[in-house]
C-alpha cells in the first residue's frame, strides 16, 4: 500500500545518529543520504525517508501520528528502545511491555519529537 513514509527533522545529523541507532536495532542498515539531503531507510521493503521541510519552515511533529517499525523479537524490541533512548530519544506512554494480543511493544519520540513504535506481531 505504501512506497515510504517521509518525515521532517530539524536536525538531520542527530536524526541521522538515533535512526542509524534504532534501525541496527531492528537488524536493518544505516542510513545513505540522497542527492537532495534525505536521510533513507531501507529494511524489508519498506522505506523511511527523513528531511528538512522543504518549505523552509520548521519541522514539526504529527498531531495523533504514530510509525510502527516490526521487530522480530521481545530482544529486538527492548534493543531498539535502550538505542533510541541513547541516542535523543525519549521513552513514553509505558515501559516496553507485552500486550493482550500476546505482541510486544514499546513507545518513543525522537529528537524532532515524531512518536514511533515498535512491536512484535501478535500471536495467533
Amino acid at each position: 500500500m505504501f512506497t515510504h513514509v517521509m518525515i521532517g527533522s530539524n536536525d538531520l545529523d542527530q536524526a541521522k545518529a538515533f535512526y542509524d541507532a534504532t534501525f541496527t536495532a531492528l537488524g536493518g542498515w544505516t542510513g545513505s543520504v540522497d542527492e537532495r539531503g534525505r536521510l533513507i531507510y531501507v529494511h524489508e521493503g519498506g522505506r523511511l525517508m527523513i528531511t528538512k521541510p522543504i518549505d523552509g519552515k520548521p519541522a514539526t511533529p504529527a498531531n495523533g501520528g504514530t510509525i510502527g517499525f516490526a521487530a522480530a523479537s521481545r530482544d529486538d524490541v527492548l534493543a531498539w528502545h535502550q538505542a533510541g533512548i541513547t541516542h535523543g530519544g525519549m521513552a513514553i506512554e509505558s515501559p516496553p511491555t507485552e500486550r493482550a494480543n500476546g505482541s510486544f511493544v514499546a513507545y518513543l519520540r525522537d529528537p524532532d519529537g515524531n512518536k514511533l513504535t515498535a512491536r512484535t506481531l501478535p500471536r495467533r
